[in-house]
Protein backbone atom coordinates (compact mmCIF):
# COMPACT_ATOMS: atom_id res chain seq x y z
CA UNK A 1 0.00 0.00 0.00
CA UNK A 2 1.11 3.58 -0.75
CA UNK A 3 2.02 6.00 1.72
CA UNK A 4 -0.52 8.52 2.06
CA UNK A 5 0.49 12.29 3.24
CA UNK A 6 -1.24 15.01 4.53
CA UNK A 7 0.94 17.77 2.85
CA UNK A 8 4.16 18.31 0.62
CA UNK A 9 6.53 21.29 -0.09
CA UNK A 10 9.13 21.51 -2.72
CA UNK A 11 12.48 22.90 -2.71
CA UNK A 12 15.42 23.41 -4.58
CA UNK A 13 18.99 22.72 -3.21
CA UNK A 14 20.97 26.11 -3.05
CA UNK A 15 24.88 26.13 -3.02
CA UNK A 16 26.19 27.20 0.12
CA UNK A 17 24.24 23.84 1.93
CA UNK A 18 26.44 21.61 0.33
CA UNK A 19 29.37 20.08 1.68
CA UNK A 20 33.19 19.26 0.51
CA UNK A 21 31.74 16.37 -1.34
CA UNK A 22 28.98 18.39 -3.04
CA UNK A 23 25.95 17.04 -1.10
CA UNK A 24 23.49 18.77 0.92
CA UNK A 25 24.93 18.38 4.65
CA UNK A 26 23.39 16.00 6.83
CA UNK A 27 22.00 18.80 9.10
CA UNK A 28 20.43 21.04 6.79
CA UNK A 29 17.65 18.35 6.15
CA UNK A 30 16.61 19.02 9.30
CA UNK A 31 16.25 22.63 8.48
CA UNK A 32 13.86 20.97 5.36
CA UNK A 33 12.09 19.14 7.76
CA UNK A 34 11.35 21.87 10.30
CA UNK A 35 9.97 24.11 7.47
CA UNK A 36 8.12 21.99 6.36
CA UNK A 37 6.32 21.19 9.30
CA UNK A 38 5.54 25.08 10.01
CA UNK A 39 4.09 25.55 6.28
CA UNK A 40 1.73 22.77 7.11
CA UNK A 41 0.84 23.95 10.77
CA UNK A 42 0.12 27.36 8.65
CA UNK A 43 -1.82 25.43 6.12
CA UNK A 44 -4.13 23.62 8.94
CA UNK A 45 -4.96 27.15 10.52
CA UNK A 46 -2.07 26.57 13.23
CA UNK A 47 0.61 29.33 13.30
CA UNK A 48 3.99 28.18 15.28
CA UNK A 49 4.31 32.15 16.03
CA UNK A 50 0.81 32.41 17.44
CA UNK A 51 0.68 29.45 18.96
CA UNK A 52 4.03 30.62 21.15
CA UNK A 53 2.05 33.83 21.70
CA UNK A 54 -0.62 32.21 23.38
CA UNK A 55 1.81 30.10 25.57
CA UNK A 56 2.14 26.63 23.39
CA UNK A 57 5.63 25.98 22.89
CA UNK A 58 6.05 23.10 20.48
CA UNK A 59 9.78 21.69 20.63
CA UNK A 60 11.02 18.47 18.80
CA UNK A 61 11.75 15.50 21.39
CA UNK A 62 13.32 13.05 18.84
CA UNK A 63 14.51 13.15 15.67
CA UNK A 64 15.14 9.81 13.82
CA UNK A 65 16.65 10.49 10.29
CA UNK A 66 17.68 8.02 7.80
CA UNK A 67 19.36 9.01 4.62
CA UNK A 68 19.23 6.88 1.57
CA UNK A 69 20.05 8.94 -1.17
CA UNK A 70 22.32 12.60 -1.27
CA UNK A 71 20.95 15.00 -2.87
CA UNK A 72 23.10 17.50 -4.99
CA UNK A 73 23.03 21.55 -5.91
CA UNK A 74 20.02 22.45 -7.36
CA UNK A 75 18.45 19.48 -7.55
CA UNK A 76 14.95 19.84 -6.83
CA UNK A 77 13.14 17.46 -3.64
CA UNK A 78 9.86 17.30 -1.96
CA UNK A 79 9.31 17.04 1.18
CA UNK A 80 6.05 14.66 2.07
CA UNK A 81 4.41 15.08 5.63
CA UNK A 82 2.01 12.90 7.64
CA UNK A 83 1.01 13.97 11.01
CA UNK A 84 -0.39 11.86 14.09
CA UNK A 85 -1.90 13.16 17.33
CA UNK A 86 -0.30 9.49 20.53
CA UNK A 87 -1.07 11.14 23.85
CA UNK A 88 1.56 13.99 24.53
CA UNK A 89 3.70 13.31 21.36
CA UNK A 90 2.57 14.71 17.77
CA UNK A 91 4.45 13.03 15.31
CA UNK A 92 5.44 14.14 11.90
CA UNK A 93 6.59 11.39 9.23
CA UNK A 94 8.73 13.02 6.79
CA UNK A 95 10.19 11.71 3.34
CA UNK A 96 12.01 13.32 1.22
CA UNK A 97 12.06 12.36 -2.35
CA UNK A 98 14.19 13.97 -5.45
CA UNK A 99 11.53 15.39 -7.87
CA UNK A 100 13.82 14.18 -11.13
CA UNK A 101 13.77 10.34 -10.48
CA UNK A 102 10.86 10.19 -7.48
CA UNK A 103 14.03 8.47 -5.64
CA UNK A 104 14.09 8.71 -1.60
CA UNK A 105 16.46 11.14 -0.12
CA UNK A 106 15.31 10.39 3.67
CA UNK A 107 13.04 9.16 5.65
CA UNK A 108 12.30 10.60 9.06
CA UNK A 109 10.30 10.32 11.65
CA UNK A 110 10.34 13.41 14.03
CA UNK A 111 8.90 13.77 17.69
CA UNK A 112 7.27 16.64 19.01
CA UNK A 113 5.68 17.48 21.87
CA UNK A 114 4.70 21.30 23.68
CA UNK A 115 4.93 22.73 27.02
CA UNK A 116 1.95 25.09 27.69
CA UNK A 117 2.79 27.93 29.91
CA UNK A 118 5.84 25.95 30.53
CA UNK A 119 4.44 22.63 31.41
CA UNK A 120 4.68 19.73 28.96
CA UNK A 121 0.87 19.02 27.92
CA UNK A 122 -1.59 18.60 25.14
CA UNK A 123 -2.18 21.74 23.61
CA UNK A 124 -6.25 20.76 22.28
CA UNK A 125 -5.58 23.26 19.55
CA UNK A 126 -3.11 20.66 17.84
CA UNK A 127 -4.88 18.01 19.00
CA UNK A 128 -8.23 19.09 17.65
CA UNK A 129 -6.15 20.30 14.23
CA UNK A 130 -4.10 16.99 13.46
CA UNK A 131 -7.58 15.08 14.40
CA UNK A 132 -9.22 17.25 11.73
CA UNK A 133 -6.61 16.26 8.96
CA UNK A 134 -6.42 12.81 9.94
CA UNK A 135 -9.98 12.39 9.54
CA UNK A 136 -9.97 14.10 5.99
CA UNK A 137 -6.77 11.67 5.40
CA UNK A 138 -9.34 8.44 6.16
Amino acid sequence: MAQQYDFELEFKVRDYECDLQGIVNNSVYQNYLEHTRHEFLDAIGLNFKELFDKGVVAVVARADLSYKTPLQSNDKFVVKLRAEHHGIKYMFYQDIYRLSDNKVCLKGVITTTSLINGKLGVSEEIAQALKDVALKRN
